[in-house]
């Protein structure tokens, strides 16, 4: 009672206090910053991430510890330098028209010999005008070919990476290592990445595939241990798997299928496994039918369109760009402008042409 008396003698001495302080603090709330909102807003970006077999990018010094003897000047290809320069050239403008109006923000490659021409394609090619870093294998595949990340470093920091080695198989010889990296987003989150290059079909698809199988299986340790690992995992696996979607490297090994349905986490999926029904569609040609060898397979975490970081089927494509085709003569329709068909020089770029996805990346 005594303080609802206070109050009312406060009110009768000074009658305009109360709406003059009401004033006062609606003008200092109007005042402030609406940091709510603030703290929601989120830039949003693109994050293309791009996938090429280089089809032998070697340089044209013999290396004593491997056999890259047909690559030299003096050697049957009658590789030299001006061509080597010219490839460089070529790749560097692939990448770029792949990129269209920015550098994509990671780079798988395949088949290229040594961190020579890696340092040579990066920095002392054109290619140096994107600013791109990498890192790479260092493969006990008898000819010396390894595979290569290039990434941009304000999108993707890195945090480590590591060469893993595909265990011997009976007879065989060895095959590249798998390459591991894991880089931090802009939104925070820690994006695991491999890039692979499994056996060859030498021998024929049928005799080859145990190997292959046998690679595959160190994909899935590889990827299983990360998806248990991390707290929210976001993992891409990408190369060329010298396999088609519907081989059992996918359907068995993998078991990276189309999306569809409810999607979970911890399960792989195949973003070109669709399209690659259609049978035009496709990365190589092989006696005049394309198909697709070149794969990019995702976690399931990276298909949730309310994340930060997402890609879906749509935004995946096979990069048909005009000047990496040139006319089939044999079959017909188009095929990829390689570099040499068979031991003859063709001027071109690769026999394979480039795969991509976007992904739509949103930070603060």
């Amino acid at each position: 009672m005594s303080f609802h008396a206070d109050n009312d003698d406060k009110r009768e001495k000074h009658p305009q206090a109360f709406p003059t302080i009401i004033i006062v603090c609606i003008s200092f709330l109007l005042s402030l910053p609406l940091t709510g909102q603030n703290s929601t807003h989120k830039e949003q970006i693109r994050f293309r991430v791009m996938e090429w077999n280089l089809e032998n990018l070697f340089d044209t010094r013999h290396d004593t510890l491997k056999d890259d003897r047909e690559f030299l000047p003096d050697a049957i290809r009658h590789w030299n330098y001006s061509k080597y320069k010219k490839k460089l050239a070529d790749l560097a403008s692939g990448i770029t028209a792949v990129g269209e109006w920015e550098a994509p923000a990671l780079v798988g490659l395949c088949e290229v010999e040594n961190d020579t021409v890696m340092r040579d394609l990066v920095y002392h090619s054109p290619l140096r005008e994107l600013g791109y870093r990498y890192v790479m294998t260092d493969s006990p595949d008898l000819r010396g070919i390894d595979v290569a990340l290039l990434y941009q470093r304000d999108l993707f920091k890195l945090l480590s990476f590591r060469s893993i080695a595909i265990p011997r198989f009976g007879k065989n010889r060895p095959t590249r290592d798998l390459l591991h990296i894991s880089g931090l987003l802009l939104t925070g989150d820690t994006l695991d990445v491999f890039v692979c290059h499994m056996p060859s079909r030498s021998g024929g698809a049928k005799a080859s595939e145990p190997y292959r199988l046998h690679a595959a299986r160190q994909i899935r340790l590889q990827a299983d241990s990360i998806l248990k690992i991390r707290l929210h995992p976001q993992l891409i696996i990408m190369g060329d798997f010298n396999d088609y979607p519907a081989n059992k490297v996918f359907t068995e090994v993998l078991q990276a299928f189309p999306p569809t349905g409810e999607l979970s986490s911890h399960r792989l999926y195949h973003l070109l496994a669709r399209k690659a029904k259609d049978k035009h569609f496709g990365s190589y040609k092989y006696k005049g039918a394309w198909g697709l060898l070149d794969h990019l397979i995702v976690s399931g975490s990276l298909l949730n369109n309310a994340s930060d970081f997402y890609t879906d089927e749509d935004k995946v494509h096979v990069a048909r760009l005009p000047f990496l085709l040139k006319e089939d003569l044999k079959y017909g329709d188009d095929e990829p402008f390689r570099t040499y068909k068979g031991m003859q020089y063709q001027g071109g770029i690769s026999d394979h042409l480039p795969v991509y996805t976007d992904f739509i990346l949103r930070y603060e």
